[in-house]
């Protein structure tokens, strides 16, 4: 099954709404467009990734991604969380293209915990 974009985020970012509420509180529905953004953004740094066969390009944008939204009153678990959701969110499709995704979503949870 190939899942598309839209239903990839709307899975995600209701994933990361349950696991943290205060998301809401703190960020409004401002944080939910956000959120779904930053999705897209993940899903093309994936796409571009998978084009060149390069996990690292993945990993670097992870490590980049991370410095801002830590500079923004994020925390290195949001990101993870999201990466994680993501994998999550495209179990349902057996390409080898998405199993290349979660195997970079993968390694930039590894290389972003590592640091801490």
């Amino acid at each position: 099954m190939t899942l598309t974009a839209d239903i990839i985020i709307d899975r995600v970012t209701k994933r990361m709404y349950e696991a943290d509420p205060e998301l809401l509180e703190k960020y409004g529905e401002r944080g939910v467009e956000k959120c779904r953004e930053d999705n897209h953004h993940h899903l093309k740094q994936l796409s571009a990734a998978f084009t060149v066969n390069s996990e690292a390009m993945f990993v670097d944008y992870a490590h980049w991604l991370n410095g801002i939204l830590t500079r923004h009153g994020m925390s290195t678990k949001h990101l993870t969380d999201n990466f994680l959701f993501l994998e999550d969110a495209m179990q349902d499709d057996t390409s080898e293209r998405t199993a290349s995704y979660c195997r970079y979503l993968q390694a930039a949870r590894t290389s972003l915990t590592s640091e801490d």
